[in-house]
This record gives structure tokens, sequence and C-alpha cells, in this order.
């Protein structure tokens, strides 16, 4: 909990207790009062109010009501009886369901602000800073085929992250989780948006406005993917972490399949559901069609950024962008999407999957791009033989697809298992609620293990430098165990 929540809290606890024992003393009914008002006034302009305070807010709102009641009744008697009446006898039953009323209250706050805490966002290593920017594209060769409007154009929304000097950032206001993170967490988890709308009162480390960086000519760039019913803003820790390192990250929103993308003019486009289907073959037929509209979006996010850094009417990212280092990744059916932008577009020079499928040419066709693929310890049990449950990504084709990819590549393959990791570890919500998805670890320790393996990997292949994570077992990251069969340096031997 907040300082000042703790403060409202305990004011309403305190308000309480005199306001049953001392319930006809108007100079401490007016104290209490004024103390109250002032609590939640702090409170809300400070911290802003949230969800998880709402038990805590009907106490005050109760006893707001009650004490204006009283100082009213106690101007009444004094003006017209005056000392006249004597004061009743308290109710010692009264007090005593009162007083566990509230405490019962002000635990419901305080365990939902433990359940879902205003936290802090890890600092990225290194030594940038991180500006962003958003941009509305509008793909004017392909025609959007989940709109109902004939002729309508395939649109994204993107965000771009890129390195800032420490110096430009300073004084700079800084940004916070969007309220679109809340509307993703929503449908993945089936709980109301509202329970995450103070996400937009955690700040982050990035800036809007500042100047790229020019301590290098130019920065390599990943583009990143997002699952399913999720957002562009899903990783952040993540995309931190690689800018701060000198690298451009470019996250696309896919409409229909992203939670909600929110267009600059006003409209708004959610989430469609997958219809039901019959069969498997018939499913995994329609994922191929859904990943191939989202290889065709990160193919035509690259033509687009090929244009800016010739000419960019934003006069942001012109000759800025080394598009002779470009990689990619993405989480779930990003991580789909990574892989099979692979296997359509040789720009691409190194792809990391986040426990994604195979949907696609992939599963037929022989990688030439270095690429990893990190797997959850929840997935991998549920892929053995006598498991009981199984995940999402469990599909009847997946392990098929998984060995042919992995085992038909002709460059460097990395298959890493990560325990106490499930699907959505990937993402920053073990730092949203470290009680229910931070399994066996520190949040911090659960977003630093994927973004650490993400640097290292793209550090690798995209910056050639050599990474001591990659070659491994790691003592700092014991949880992850890199797969022999799958695991292979097939360029090492080939040079």
């Amino acid at each position: 909990m907040r300082i000042l929540e703790w403060i409202l809290v305990l004011v309403t606890v305190a308000a309480t207790v005199l306001m049953l024992v001392f319930p006809k003393h108007r100079a401490m009914t007016v104290g209490t009062l004024t103390a109250l008002i002032l609590a939640v006034l702090l409170h809300g302009l400070i911290n802003s109010f949230r969800v998880q305070m709402i038990p805590t807010y009907i106490v005050t709102l109760v006893l707001f009501i009650t004490l204006i009641i009283q100082l009213m009744k106690s101007y009444r008697n004094s003006r017209y009886v005056q000392s006249a009446l004597k004061p009743n006898r308290r109710s010692w039953i009264k007090m005593t369901l009162a007083s566990i009323l509230v405490l019962a209250f002000s635990a419901g706050s305080i365990i939902l602000t433990w359940l879902l805490p205003a936290f802090t966002m890890p600092e990225p290593t290194g030594t940038y800073a991180i500006g962003t920017f958003s941009q509305h594209l509008v793909d004017e060769s392909r025609e959007e085929t989940k709109t109902p409007e004939a002729g309508d154009k395939r649109e994204l929304m993107i965000n771009v992250w890129y390195p800032v000097d420490q110096k430009a950032a300073q004084g700079l206001p800084l940004e916070h989780y969007p309220s679109e993170l809340g509307e993703a967490i929503s449908l993945v988890f089936g709980i109301p948006s509202q329970v995450f709308s103070y996400l937009d009162t955690i700040p982050t480390h990035v800036v809007q406005g500042a100047e790229m960086s020019a301590a290098q000519n130019k920065y390599p760039v990943v583009l990143f993917s997002p699952g399913i019913r999720s957002a562009r803003f899903q990783s952040m820790t993540m995309i931190e972490e690689l800018v701060s390192h000198g690298y451009i990250v470019v996250v696309i929103d896919h409409p229909y399949t992203s939670a909600q993308v929110n267009f600059p003019d006003g409209h708004a486009v959610s989430y469609m559901a997958d219809p039901e289907f019959a069969t498997s073959a018939e499913l995994y037929q329609y994922n191929v069609e859904g990943i191939g509209i989202r290889a065709d979006d990160a193919s035509f996010v690259l033509d687009t950024l090929t244009e800016w850094n010739s000419h960019d009417p934003n006069q942001r990212l012109q000759g800025k962008l080394d598009l002779d280092h470009v990689g990619i990744m993405g989480h779930s059916y990003g991580g789909a999407t990574t892989a099979e932008v692979l296997a359509q577009d040789e720009r691409f020079q190194a792809g990391l999957s986040l426990e994604g499928g195979f949907w696609g040419s992939v599963s037929r066709t022989a990688l030439k791009q270095p690429f990893m693929y990190i797997m959850s310890g929840g997935t991998a049990k549920s892929l053995e033989p006598d498991a009981t449950e199984t995940e999402k990504v469990a599909y009847p084709e997946f392990k098929p697809d998984l060995d042919r990819v992995m085992t038909s590549s002709l460059n460097d393959t990395y298959y890493l298992t990560v325990e106490n990791f499930f699907h959505q570890s990937f993402t920053d919500i073990s730092l949203i609620s470290p009680k229910l998805f931070a399994r066996g670890m520190t949040p911090e320790h659960n977003v630093d293990i994927t973004r650490s393996y993400t640097l290292a990997f793209f550090d690798r292949y995209i910056k050639e430098e050599e990474q001591p994570l990659l070659q491994g077992p790691s003592s700092q990251y014991t949880e992850a165990t890199y797969d022999t069969k799958y695991t292979k340096l097939r360029h090492q031997k080939a040079e």
C-alpha cells in the first residue's frame, strides 16, 4: 500500500473509534470530520483513487454521513434543548459490531492492495534513457478482412521506443502504463478491467518528446508482436531493457487479435473472439490465416521503417535506423508471428519466440536465421504424455511442428525452459500481482529472466557480441535450462 492509502485506512479506523466513544463531543466531531476530508483529498489528488480501496471508501462515506448528522444534531440540541437532555446510554453491542465491520472493510482494502500493489518498475540496466512516440499506419495494399465495411484498409497502431541521452531526459515527465493494458489483462484472466484502472498511475522510465541520442549514427531495430488479447504495452520491462542498451524497439498492435486498439481519430477496434471449430485441423487452418495476417503486418511495418529511414515525416528516425541489423520477437500468438515472419521475410535477421506456436509456412520451411524459443515450465509439463492439464499452446500439432522447426533449421537454434514460469510470465504480470503470478521467485527476478535472455540473444545475433548467457547453464538463473536436442550452434560449426 502507498503511504497515503495507509493513512486513509488508519484515519477511518480512528474516526470510527472517536465517533463511537465521543458521539456528542462537538469539537471532537469537527476535528474527526476535518481529518477524514483531508485524508481523502490528499489520497485522491496525490495517489488517485483505485478499485482496491473501495472497502475503505465505503467506510469513509458512511463515516462522513454519520459525522455530518451528529454535527447537525449537536447544534440543534445545544440551541433548543441545550443541556436539559441527558446522553443516551451507549450500546456496547452496537459499538462492537461497528468496530468489527470497519476493521473487516479496512482489512479488505489491505488485502486487495496487497494482491494488486502500486508497484515500482525495475530499473533498466543500460546507459540510455528511453523516448517514445505512437503512430497510426494504414496499409493501402491490403483490405481489412475482419471489418464489416467492404474496402476498408488494414490499419495498425505502433509505438516506437528509442534511445535518449540521460541529460536530455532529465526534467521531462515520465510516461505511465496506459489503460489498454488493463483491458488486455481483463480479457486474458477474466477479471473486470476496472480492477486495473490504477495502472495508469504507475510511472515507467519512458519520456515523450525527447530527441534521439546522437551517441551512435544509427541503432539496430527489434520488432515486437504481443500475444492474442494483449496489448503493445504488455512487456514494458523488456522493451525498456532493450532500448536502454541501444536498440530501437517497435511494437505492433494487431487489430482484432489485440485486446483493444485505440486510434487517434477516436475509433477503437476490440478483440474478436475465435469461432468454434469441429476439428483441430479446422482451428489449425484458421490460425494459419490469422498468423499470415500478422506476419504481413510485421513486414509492412518494416517497409514503413525503411521509408522513414529515407524520409521521416516526423523527423525522428530519418537516417537513424540500422536496417542491416533487424530482429523480431513476440509472445504467444506474437511468438507464432515471429516464427512465420522469419520464414517469409529474410530482412529479419534473428527471431525469438516466447512460447508461440508454429502456424504457416514455418512448419514446412527450414529457417535460415538464428532462432530462440523460450518455453515456460508450466507449459512444458503439460506436453508430457502423462499430463493431466493442457495449456492452450499445446495443441495437437504443436510438438511435431516444434520438432520440424528446431531440427530442420539451417542456423543456430536455442530452446530454453524456465521452471516456475507459466504462459503469462513473459509479460509484466508478475509485477502487477506478485502474490498471484510470481511463482517461486520475486517479481523482479521473474522479469529479469525474460529481459536478460532476450537482450543476450539479440546482442549475440544483431550486435554480434559473444554472450555467456547463451553458452550454457547460469548460476544467476538456475530456473532456466537449455534442451540439448533443440539447442544447436550450426552456424558455428559451418565456420
